[in-house]
């Protein structure tokens, strides 16, 4: 059994716009995070979806209504669902806290003074770890934790899908980026964050997760 997995990384939020740590937090949608959004359901209007899902957080609900407004089939497109399994890393007491300034206090007594320092030290999972320890309420989500949440979340829509089907999941850029580390190394997704608005592309079979592309968000790329 393999189906394929649209995953499509939120429009642009006023938090992001802040670079500022946006994991369990929320906030609205820019004007150019709807255009991103729309962006999206463009590039994926000619794909028949047979289900749809979100995170639970509104940035994400809202970009896959846009992206499902823009479907050929609209509006006849499946009703969009939430699946928690599929939120953003939860950064705990830094949530909302300026990114720059959360990673240098976390790498300071690593020798490290941004996150790309801490990857090229550690990696991206080591990261959530090194938050978790700085973290004084210790409710930075741990690397353990989060791969549970995330795994459960694979097992629950191979059990709810079947053979050939295409899937739609609006989440978010450390939890694709994550994803892809994982199953494809080769991509350096741990340095690279997908865009806001673009399509990641994966083939989910019994065993096993295949990245078909990655962080595609050109008009010439293909979806």
């Amino acid at each position: 059994m393999t189906f394929t997995l649209y995953m499509v990384r939120h429009g642009q939020t006023i938090l992001n716009s802040y670079n500022r740590l946006q994991g369990w937090c929320d906030s609205p949608l820019t004007e150019k995070g709807t255009n991103d959004a729309h962006s999206a359901g463009k590039h994926l209007k000619n794909i028949h979806f047979d289900a749809a899902y979100s995170s639970d957080t509104t940035r994400a609900m809202k970009t896959c209504r846009c992206i499902l407004f823009e479907n050929k089939e609209y509006p006849k497109t499946p009703k969009r669902k939430t699946l928690t399994y599929f939120r953003e890393q939860s950064f705990g007491y830094f949530e909302g806290n300026d990114a720059t300034q959360t990673w240098l206090m976390v790498g300071a007594v690593h020798g490290c003074r941004t996150y790309n320092d801490l990857l090229d030290k550690y990696s991206l999972a080591a990261t959530r770890d090194l938050l978790h320890e700085v973290d004084p309420f210790k409710d930075a989500e741990r690397d353990e934790d989060y791969w549970a949440r995330i795994d459960e979340g694979f097992d629950w829509l191979r059990k709810h899908h079947h053979d050939g089907e295409n899937i739609l999941l609006v989440s978010h850029s450390i939890t694709i980026r994550s994803i892809v580390d994982r199953y494809a190394p080769e991509l350096r997704s741990a340095k690279n964050g997908p865009r806001n608005g673009s399509v990641t592309k994966l083939s989910v079979s019994d065993d096993d997760v295949k990245v078909e592309y990655y962080n595609h968000h050109l008009d010439n790329e293909t979806y």
